[in-house]
């Protein structure tokens, strides 16, 4: 099972782990488009992403509803004009940064903690790997979409 302790750990402190992802997202060379964005949008998705994590991390969560919310959430980075490239840094910044968060939690003290620690990355990967996937699908039929 994965560590529900360490799922409730991150999105209990969501609201710190969105304010680190946008302060590296408004700052970050690779990221130039998020620089100008207005600022609360960006914050209360990057909380929203956080705060659900157990429901995406969840094993009975069918895959096709993570496909489905992470298309529409391409399509409508497409539609707001964030190019593709810089919407996927943010997504590794966004797991960078819950990664940075749980190394520096402590919570690996013990061979069994690193297990649950390792359980629970292996499940945030499938699901960094679906999203991410899901996020270029709905932005590439936006922009086919797009009058050019």
């Amino acid at each position: 099972m994965i560590s529900q302790i360490l799922v409730n750990l991150i999105e209990k402190n969501a609201d710190h782990l969105a304010q680190a992802w946008l302060k590296d997202v408004r700052h970050n060379p690779k990221t130039p488009f998020y620089h100008s964005f207005r600022e609360d949008l960006l914050l209360e998705r990057a909380r929203s992403i956080y705060q659900n994590l157990s429901h995406w991390l969840s094993i009975p969560t069918p895959k096709e509803q993570t496909v489905k919310y992470y298309k529409n959430y391409g399509r409508e980075r497409c539609q707001e004009g964030f190019p593709l490239a810089e919407l996927i840094y943010s997504f590794i910044l966004f797991r960078r940064h819950l990664w940075l968060f749980v190394l520096h939690s402590g919570f690996y003290d013990s061979a069994y903690e690193l297990l649950r620690v390792l359980e629970l990355n292996n499940r945030v990967i499938l699901f960094f790997d679906r999203a991410l996937h899901s996020v270029a699908l709905g932005y590439e039929e936006c922009a086919r979409e797009k009058p050019q």
